[in-house]
């Protein structure tokens, strides 16, 4: 298939499986549990590798930077709750499932040239250890066969990607542990080392496996990642019994550049695939999740023949997935979206492959048709999802998250739960068509909107300075459902993309163009000022903040811009996020700026309570009718967010005084709390509601600014709150 047939064929996918369009089931979010309440004394958290138990009650994950597991109870599966945290005396690596027991891979080692690890056994109930078994070395995976009797483990013993640049050989070599078990226990002579070296071209010397999978037939399929190798080893006799070399593999058309914008249009050259994640479809094929994070980049994922010949490779299509989604990890354009954890499940009559996307922190969700894989539909993660499990039974899906940013004031990792049920697909809320080219409008971090002064449902939305290196502002048709953007205008200066841009705001100039407001940043030579373009986002001119305002400047300016009235007597209000330093505490100023005089004037807008160690601010502003509708939001996310909400202010009350006297106080009404329209999603509330617009039909439209994908999990959320 053509790339550009290709990437037609997942927009129509991506389109058809959120239109609503008849009855079908669709995975859908139902719960996220923090896993800090598991362990809530640890400065940090983690789920990474995730199972569960074998009635599909428990949830159990490995937790790298607390040093143990963590427990969570679904019986109800939409209100997880916390079950229990368990020291494993080092860092577990994998954790599975067998009865009443979980058997835990921990890694132990005091450096790389002296790795250790150990086999824990645990009895789920009593959450004690039964017993720890000496591994040699130090674990990644672990995994058991279809009839419980035999453990395979991938003993890494990885490489310091300090020392010569992370290039192999690294020794000692990595190795495979067979654990024969003795009526369900595991016994000393029960342990067997497989010896992995000598097979693959790359290294053959130091071999470093990372996955292990069995199938019916009790053969282990294990990845040798950094070896590009997968080895096929018989679970019964522990010998390895064949294997083959992942290959190269070159995509086409993707972006490659770490520029700050969104460019499908070049080609990656042929590298190694570098699987991380492995698991058969049957007996004779097998699904490889292609990380590529050392040499690689490859991007995607591949299904095999038993004999190494590629049966199907994705080439860009995660990647675009992610670009229509708002999801694309700009930043990361070397590697992709970087594939990395995989589960393979059959629900009903139909086998289903869920592909983890490290760094684009989605879920790709796949068909097996024995043939080439048909994509479903993508799911919104947490951040960095590792791990994943899929509970046919119970007709569930489970992710563990391991990123944990609260130290940083960010979300931490979080277990995230999705059921399959007959209905439409709730995310995404807004994609991106493709552009003539064929290529996906990459998009991301939108961070203001305006509402088309004719046509309802029509919007226009701009990025903030995540794209730096192509502002742009996107049109977006909210009649559909999914809401999708339809095109992107570049914002140029002299035909050039514009630079030091940082757009928050827009707003209709009356005459075909638009105002865009621009968060200033003195450091970066960024200026605080109101950017005046025309209809092909040209600029035109561009006003300032006065010298008398910036000289209580701080990082945090204009965030959004509003316009009242047309021609001579049209006049722009401008919603500073945060006080400045000539602001009283808990006020900040709305700047009013009359293009036909080049005059200024403010008022003072009062803020709600700022959470302890945080703050309040201001997002958005949009004029309907006799007001004024301004966001205001704290800056906290997850559990401890608290104001996310859209208030109002009379425009009588709007009079602008001279910026050296006293500002007059505006007073404000809530309109809506939008915490609770946050949650129905079912993953944890979003930090930054930064867009608010009224259509002509008067219907309100609120849309979060995903960041980029930077520190956050590139989710984005649109939605009507209807008629004002």
């Amino acid at each position: 298939m053509s790339t550009t047939k290709l990437l037609v064929a997942l927009t129509a996918s991506l389109l058809a499986t959120t239109a609503g369009v008849g009855a079908a089931e669709m995975f859908n979010r139902v719960a996220s549990f923090p896993v800090a309440l598991n362990n809530a004394e640890a400065k940090a958290t983690s789920s990474e590798i995730i199972t569960a138990t074998d009635d599909g009650m428990t949830l159990i994950y490995s937790d790298s930077p607390a040093g143990g597991i963590g427990f969570v109870d679904i019986t109800d599966a939409k209100a997880p709750k916390a079950a229990g945290f368990m020291d494993m005396g080092g860092e577990p690596t994998s954790v599975t499932v067998i009865g009443a027991k979980a058997y835990v891979a921990v890694n132990t080692s005091e450096s790389y040239v002296a790795p250790s690890g150990k086999l824990v056994v645990v009895d789920i109930a009593s959450k004690a250890v039964d017993g720890e078994f000496d591994l040699g070395g130090q674990p990644d995976s672990i995994a058991h066969n279809k009839d419980n009797t035999i453990l395979a483990i991938a003993i890494e013993n990885e490489r310091d990607e300090d020392v010569n640049d992370g290039a192999l050989p690294q020794l000692p070599s990595g190795y495979v542990v067979i654990v024969t078990l003795a009526d369900g226990a595991v016994t000393e002579a029960g342990i067997k080392k497989v010896e992995v070296t000598g097979l693959s071209e790359i290294a053959p010397e130091d071999a470093e496996p990372e996955f292990v999978a069995f199938n019916d037939a009790d053969e282990v399929a294990v990845t040798l990642q950094e070896n590009n190798w997968v080895a096929i080893i018989d679970a019964k006799t522990g010998t390895v019994t064949g294997g083959f070399s992942a290959g190269e593999t070159g995509v086409a058309g993707v972006d490659t550049k770490n520029d700050g914008r969104i460019d499908f249009s070049a080609d990656k050259k042929p590298v190694p695939r570098e699987p991380d994640a492995v698991k058969w479809l049957d007996n004779d094929r097998l699904i490889t999740a292609n990380e590529g994070d050392w040499n690689g980049g490859s991007r995607g994922f591949t299904v095999f023949n038993r004999d190494g010949s590629v049966a199907f490779d994705s080439g860009n299509a995660l990647d675009v997935q992610a670009a229509q989604l708002g999801h694309y990890p700009d930043k990361r354009s070397k590697k992709g979206v970087e594939a990395e954890g995989l589960d393979v499940a059959k629900f009903g009559d139909s086998q289903y492959i869920f592909i983890a996307e490290e760094r684009s922190s989605l879920i790709a969700v796949y068909k097996d048709t024995g043939a080439e894989p048909e994509f479903v539909q993508a799911l919104p993660s947490g951040i960095s999802p590792e791990g994943l499990i899929a509970i046919p039974a119970r007709k569930l899906l489970a992710t563990a998250n391991e990123l944990d940013l609260r130290e940083d004031g960010g979300v931490g990792s979080h277990v995230m739960l999705y059921e399959l049920a007959e209905g439409e697909a709730a995310f995404p809320s807004i994609i991106s068509d493709l552009d003539a080219d064929g290529h996906p409008i990459g998009w991301a971090a939108l961070s203001g909107v305006v509402a088309d002064a004719e046509k309802p449902g029509i919007l226009y939305a701009v990025s903030d300075s995540f794209l730096s290196g192509a502002p742009a502002i996107y049109t977006i048709d909210a009649n559909a459902k999914p809401a999708h953007i339809t095109a992107k205008t570049i914002v140029t200066r002299d035909g050039d993309a514009a630079q030091k841009l940082d757009l928050e705001g827009i707003t209709l100039d009356g005459e075909g163009g638009f105002w865009l407001a621009n968060e200033g940043d003195s450091a970066k030579l960024v200026p605080h000022a109101l950017i005046h373009v025309d209809a092909e986002g040209a600029i035109t001119g561009e006003a300032g903040v006065p010298v008398e305002v910036l000289a209580g400047q701080t990082r945090f300016g204009a965030e959004g811009v509003a316009a009242v009235g047309t021609g001579d007597e049209q006049v722009l209000w401008v919603a500073m996020q945060r006080e400045w330093k000539d602001d009283d505490k808990g006020f900040v100023k709305l700047l009013a700026y009359t293009p036909a005089t080049k005059t200024w004037g403010a008022v003072r807008y009062p803020l709600e309570a700022a959470p302890e160690g945080g703050w309040v601010g201001l997002s958005e502003i949009t004029v309907h009718g006799d007001y004024a509708y301004i966001v205001e939001r704290d800056n906290q996310i997850g559990d401890k967010a608290g104001l996310k909400a859209i208030y109002r202010v009379k425009l009588s009350e709007m009079v602008p005084a001279a910026l050296d006297g006293e500002l007059p106080v505006v007073t404000k009404e809530l309109v809506r709390d939008l915490v609770p329209d946050l949650k129905a999603g079912n993953g944890y509330v979003l930090d930054k509601v930064e867009s608010f617009a009224i259509d002509a039909a008067g219907n309100g439209y609120v849309i979060t600014d995903n960041d980029g994908v930077d520190d956050s999990s590139g989710e984005t959320m649109l939605w009507s709150i209807g008629a004002l």
